[in-house]
């Protein structure tokens, strides 16, 4: 549904962009919303943010060539609770009615581009129906994940029953923004030995957290430090879209965290804690103090323990380079992935059409059987099992043998062997927390982080977010949970962000994840660990469902969706 609905009359419909309260506040205001200055202390020395120091200025009608006036329809073309697409002849936007208020914003997902018209429009939100992210109609902000911008709001006005809206070209063609973000103070003076904020972790979690820091006004130094070699990237990508190169998927380009003085220092692993000194001590012997510290170490793939397990042309995916090297290796040749998990029935997926053969190394009876039943697991290892995937269930490697130093087979349990020019291992992972076990820092039995609801740990100043940690989720009555979805470690990282800057803001968002294989969308919502029951509703042969996830005495539940 999109457009207007035609009239006798020639009707018109003006966008104009406003600046949302929240963020014309900050250029009224000092950056924690007071008349006064900001002042955080680094090492017990006060440093204090002037707003006139460093402006934040933004005005949407600078260029009033930029400007762009379009009609789109009579306030009687769109009901409560009804969105449509306008076109303003340059760009679209997203025209919405709710409770007899009209908002007008992007028309696209600053996430992947899905279009927001098919969301869900619910008590002033939008949410996107690829992946769930949401956004306020009201402002624009982004309000839950994945992604990291919020999308451009045009202000509407009602004259003689004609809709007006007035637009930025930029906004509509660019369809997000990037909320306005604090400068950090003097940062030549800074010892290079010493931070207010410490994240050691550069994915969603320590991203979102660095960026909400800066968003809500925080000014002084923050650093970033990661094992990898690159830049924070798209992760999921890599088993979803093997062939992308990195900076197709880069979160954020290296101006971006230049502008906005967050450092991130690459390659480089924290070897240990010290939380009664603040200081955390580097692989190299480098130390560093800190003020507020965030663990987002996430996790490390499990390995195979069987003989062989050295030889080339075996991977884990945990690298663009990985990914690209498994493609390129794969083409026309033999594939075996070992682990029906998400990742594994992935990267299966997409080797489908540039691989010989695809094989696929499971020790349940069906794939995912744990986590969506044995009935969907059944349905969606047919539909791979129709694209030429071969599964070999209940059975283990026993062998990975070698010609010249490179994999040649891969001999099972079963006796079954092989052929395999490469091989991916998805069998799961373990919380990368090895480095705390001497910290004093709150561990369970399985390695994983416990925080709070505020995503704080035991100690006070250090926080924990994604997949390293176990938190109370409030739809299973707080039961402590881990998590690792990509959009639960973005909320993550925004909660811990606010909770050092002491809001007492608490997670309570509902846990979304999403795959895509041959043409179908699977999406699931909320937290099933443990169900004993799976109430269908639609064709799961067909893969068009809704499966309710639930267990015997308890309320909360949760659905998947196939489609």
């Amino acid at each position: 549904m999109g457009g207007c609905f035609s009239k006798p009359k020639p009707v018109e419909v003006k966008i104009e962009v406003v600046l949302p309260e929240k963020e014309r506040a900050k250029e009224e205001m000092s950056p924690n919303g007071k008349a006064s200055p900001l002042v955080y202390k680094v090492n017990g020395t006060a440093r204090h943010y002037h707003l006139e120091e460093h402006p934040i200025t933004i005005n949407p009608y600078q260029n009033v060539k930029d400007v762009v006036e379009a009609s789109v329809c009579h306030v009687k073309d769109l009901e409560n609770g009804q969105m449509r697409e306008v076109d303003l002849g340059c760009g679209k936007a997203l025209l919405i009615k709710e409770n007899g208020d009209y908002y007008a914003m992007g028309h696209k997902c600053p996430h992947y581009g899905a279009p927001l018209v098919k969301g869900v429009l619910s008590k002033g939100r939008v949410r996107c129906p690829w992946h769930g992210a949401c956004f306020s109609i009201g402002t624009g902000d982004i309000e839950d994940f994945p992604g990291l911008d919020s999308l451009p709001k045009f202000q509407v006005k009602i004259e003689k029953e004609k809709v007006y809206i007035r637009a930025s070209k930029q906004a509509l063609l660019t369809q997000r923004r990037t909320k306005v973000m604090a400068k950090c103070i003097s940062l030549s003076n800074y010892n290079i030995s010493s931070t207010n904020v410490l994240i050691i972790g550069a994915g969603a979690a320590g991203l979102v957290c660095a960026e909400t820091l800066r968003q809500e006004g925080f000014s002084d130094r923050i650093v970033m430090c990661t094992m990898d070699r690159h830049l924070p990237y798209d992760r999921p990508k890599l088993s979803k879209s093997m062939d992308s190169h990195l900076d197709q998927i880069t979160l954020r380009p290296k101006e971006f965290f230049r502008t906005n003085d967050i450092e991130v220092l690459t390659e480089t692993q924290v070897a240990a804690v010290d939380i009664k000194n603040k200081i955390a001590v580097f692989k190299d012997g480098f130390k560093m103090d800190y003020n507020k510290l965030l663990i987002a170490t996430g996790n490390t793939p499990k390995a195979l323990s069987c003989k062989g397990k050295e030889v080339e042309n075996v991977f884990n995916i945990r690298t663009p380079e990985d990914a690209n090297r498994v493609v390129k290796l794969a083409s026309s040749k033999n594939a075996v992935i070992v682990g029906a998990s998400f990742l594994g029935m992935e990267v299966a997926a997409y080797l489908t059409e540039k691989a010989h053969s695809v094989s696929v190394v499971e020790l349940e009876e069906v794939p995912f059987k744990k986590f969506f039943g044995e009935k969907v697991g059944q349905a969606l290892m047919k539909m791979f099992e129709n694209n030429r995937v071969k599964f070999y269930m209940q059975t283990e490697v026993s062998e990975l043998r070698e010609q010249e130093g490179k994999l040649k087979e891969v001999v099972l349990k079963s006796g079954k062997v092989l052929r395999a020019d490469v091989c991916v291992i998805g069998i799961g992972a373990s919380p990368a927390t090895g480095f705390l076990k001497q910290s004093g820092i709150n561990i369970d039995s399985k390695g994983f982080i416990v925080v709070n609801k505020m995503m704080q740990t035991n100690i006070p100043g250090v926080f924990a977010a994604g997949d390293a940690v176990t938190f109370p989720l409030a739809l299973r009555n707080n039961k402590k949970v881990n998590i690792p979805h990509w959009q639960m470690a973005h909320m993550h990282g925004r909660i811990a962000a606010l909770n050092m800057l002491a809001h007492g803001t608490e997670i309570s968002t509902v846990p979304y994840l999403w795959t895509a294989v041959f043409g179908k969308s699977l999406r699931y919502a909320g937290h099933g660990e443990g169900f004993d029951d799976v109430v269908f509703q639609g064709d799961l042969d067909e893969l068009k469902f809704v499966a309710f996830y639930t267990k015997t005495g308890d309320m909360s539940w949760l659905t998947g969706k196939g489609s």
